[in-house]
């Protein structure tokens, strides 16, 4: 029968030999944990299904109760409209109204004055009523009134039609999720202490607002796991499609990643997460290699001219006063080498003193203790103010116990002299070429073993200082020399 991809026929088992039979049950148990991290992940799922649909309900909510708040005060500022429009009529019709009824109250008084002028007899008196009657009429306000409504009671300029409103009411749907980006792992770059992911949109969207990268460190390759994973980091509002996270220490031997995109008002799926080697090479200084006159501890060296019997005379930051560290780079198109913050290595136990007679005479040497046989690689060296003179490079694991960096055809540096007057010069086989440059605050040294190439960088400004062309034939390791003046 077939059983998880492993054929077993019956009868067999008692002829299978032990080494058949531990294959089987490591891929028996290799698919169940395989099974048993997707039943993991299609619970996590399900959690953030439930948790993710209660969210929507209540921000479907909230936009309700925003709309309906404005449509409200919409109503409310119509309605104060209305009435005040009516308040202004009404007035003004009231207004006409008094007026009427006070010119035709003396209007009528005015027609029952006259009627009974004409009763009287004496001509004298009906002439003197009837000029008093002319004078009234004339002076009457009946006669200056108006007798059409300042006003009318057309209301319909207050009307509304909320015919399209009501169309566009009806035609509230979810706005358009935006898809998940594509992140290209061609396009990405793990160099030095930093990570550059790039993605891209599987169709245009000119409503994407900003995205969402988030990152985590771990050491399985291939998809996220659920279980025993650190939690993601967030980095938001990213304008572009790619993203230089820095400063990073790579101790883990991977990287997760995933991006969405966002519109004003929602984001998007996840882009399918992706996995960066972020290999490293963390290397400490050789202890036991080095001239009895330095004092050696992990990635720090300093002057120690006891020979290990005391420490109260050494003289403080010589070359690396800090950390040295080696990351491996993957190979690019772009031209340039990134040139990252410096990263710590984790701190080891200072290597026990032992013999040292590898080094000696003039040959104040100390090797990095991790050997470089490919690939491209990386690391940052700083020396304190007080540091007269120091050289930083490579050297073949042959190099003999007298030699000098850069006095040989198996090892190439440059070297720094600010003893009495400063020089900084690139050296290789006993030749010495000037360099015109000022001498950085720290440097940082680039070897391309497969391509020949060993580079010296400015590592804050990334400016070039120097760069060798050779063919590694052998394993190198990073070098570290000082020189010493004479009386001490």
């Amino acid at each position: 029968m077939d059983y998880m991809g492993v054929r077993v026929g019956r009868g067999d088992s008692e002829s299978l030999p032990n080494e058949a039979l531990q294959r089987i049950i490591s891929t028996l148990a290799n698919k169940n944990d395989e099974i048993q991290n997707f039943v993991d992940t299609l619970h996590h799922t399900l959690k953030g299904v439930q948790e993710n649909s209660s969210n929507i309900l209540s921000e479907l909510d909230e936009e309700f109760d925003s709309l309906y708040s404005i449509l409200d005060e919409v109503k409310e500022s119509m309605i104060n409209c209305i009435k005040q429009e009516q308040a202004r009529k009404s007035q003004e019709l009231q207004s006409q109204i008094s007026q009427c009824n006070n010119a035709l109250e003396n209007s009528e008084e005015l027609l029952e004055f006259a009627t009974r002028s004409l009763d009287i007899k004496e001509p004298e008196e009906f002439s003197k009523a009837a000029r008093q009657i002319k004078d009234r009429v004339t002076m009457a306000s009946a006669f200056r009134l108006s007798l059409k409504p300042k006003v009318s009671d057309n209301m319909t300029h207050l009307m509304v039609d909320f015919s399209q409103e009501r169309q566009m009411l009806q035609t509230l749907k979810f706005l358009p999720v935006p898809k998940a980006p594509e992140i290209d792992p061609v396009e990405c770059l793990v160099a030095d202490n930093s990570v550059t992911v790039a993605w891209r949109m599987p169709e245009e969207d000119n409503k994407i607002d900003h995205f969402v990268l988030e990152h985590r460190k771990t050491n399985f390759d291939g998809l996220p796991r659920v279980k025993d994973e650190r939690c993601w980091e967030i980095i938001d509002n990213i304008k572009g499609t790619e993203y230089t996270l820095s400063g990073l220490k790579f101790d883990s031997k991977y990287m997760n990643f995933r991006v969405r995109a966002c519109n004003k008002a929602v984001a998007g799926e996840y882009s399918d997460p992706v996995t960066l080697e972020t290999k490293a090479l963390n290397f400490n200084l050789d202890n036991s290699s080095s001239h009895l006159n330095l004092k050696v501890e992990d990635t720090c060296v300093e002057w120690d001219p006891t020979g290990g019997k005391g420490q109260e005379s050494k003289i403080k930051g010589k070359e690396n006063k800090g950390s040295v560290h080696v990351t491996s780079l993957k190979k690019h198109t772009r031209s340039g080498t990134p040139s990252p913050k410096r990263t710590s290595v984790g701190s080891r136990p200072p290597a026990v003193r032992g013999s040292r007679d590898r080094f000696t005479g003039e040959s104040y040497t100390v090797l990095g203790d991790t050997a470089i046989e490919s690939g491209q690689h990386y690391w940052e060296v700083k020396a304190q103010k007080d540091c007269k003179s120091y050289s930083v490079g490579v050297a073949y694991k042959t190099l003999g116990k007298f030699d000098q960096l850069g006095k040989t055809n198996t090892s190439w540096c440059i070297h720094v002299n600010n003893w009495l007057q400063n020089t900084f010069a690139a050296k290789h086989n006993n030749k010495v070429k000037a360099l015109d440059v000022t001498v950085p605050e720290k440097i940082g040294v680039f070897c391309d073993f497969d391509g020949g190439q060993l580079s010296f960088y400015d590592a804050n400004s990334k400016q070039l200082l120097y760069s060798f062309k050779t063919k590694f034939t052998q394993p190198v390791l990073p070098g570290f020399m000082f020189r010493r003046k004479k009386n001490q």
